[in-house]
């Protein structure tokens, strides 16, 4: 089973704030499981391979190699050398964005205003830029390294003319997303808001992140989704041959 991870006690569980920023690496192997705590959260995510940072998450190639505009159980997050980062083993929601990309402090003031440390402390007004750039400093990497982002249980959807339009009401309380690492991973996470979201007040949701042990991968249905996948675990597979 995909989701096979319900009775299972975490390795690690933490909560990240509403509208912060955290970083850390996955060892493959492991399941990093994320859960909306309060209802729409937005969960801002890039990714790298630590060994060489020069690859990514890409996500051209993740959404053309499997057919779809959205991101849910089944799929794999591929990076630009084809090979697999993570598989989605479990998704309570459905959806999930990953063309969107992030909000920046420009964008923030506008639509809610701004709200410095010194005016409101830990609660003033971050945004997924400079977020993004705060955790990449940790590794040596910069603005250059930025790429397209995925946002964990934001919706967006498109009409027959291409517009699209964000789901505020999308994520419930709970909801649940898991992710086994096929790769040594470093993970950068943000809960700013989506670059979409129309609320009138900042939106601040916390998220749980919790760490397992992942079960073998055998006839798994990510690996067996489609050709794409299939090659791209065996390209994985090859990298990790004299690890």
């Amino acid at each position: 089973m995909l989701d096979s991870l319900n009775s299972a006690a975490p390795l690690y569980d933490d909560l990240i704030p509403g509208g912060s920023h955290w970083s850390f690496i996955m060892r493959r192997g492991h399941v990093l499981r994320l859960i909306d705590e309060t209802g729409g959260a937005n969960v801002g995510m890039l990714m790298y391979n630590p060994e060489n940072p020069l690859e990514r998450y890409n996500m051209p190639d993740t959404l053309k190699n499997q057919h779809t505009f959205l991101l849910t159980r089944g799929h794999v997050l591929l990076s630009d050398m084809g090979r697999v980062f993570a598989s989605v083993i479990r998704d309570d929601l459905g959806w999930h964005d990953t063309v969107s990309g992030t909000c920046n402090a420009e964008l923030v003031e506008k639509r809610w205003g701004k709200k410095t440390y010194q005016q409101a402390h830990n609660h003033y007004h971050r945004n997924g830029f400079t977020s993004f750039l705060n955790e990449l400093a940790k590794y040596g990497l910069g603005k250059k390294d930025l790429t397209a982002n995925l946002n964990w249980f934001s919706k967006v959807q498109t009409d027959d003319d291409g517009n699209m339009a964000f789901d505020a009401n999308h994520s419930h309380a709970g909801a649940t997303v898991d992710l086994r690492f096929e790769m040594d991973t470093i993970v950068v996470l943000h809960t700013c808001p989506h670059p979409m979201n129309p609320a009138s007040e900042y939106p601040s949701h916390p998220v749980r992140y919790q760490l397992f042990k992942a079960a073998p991968v055998d006839a798994d249905p990510c690996k067996l989704a489609s050709p794409e996948a299939t090659r791209a675990f065996a390209n994985t597979a090859l990298y990790h041959l004299f690890q």
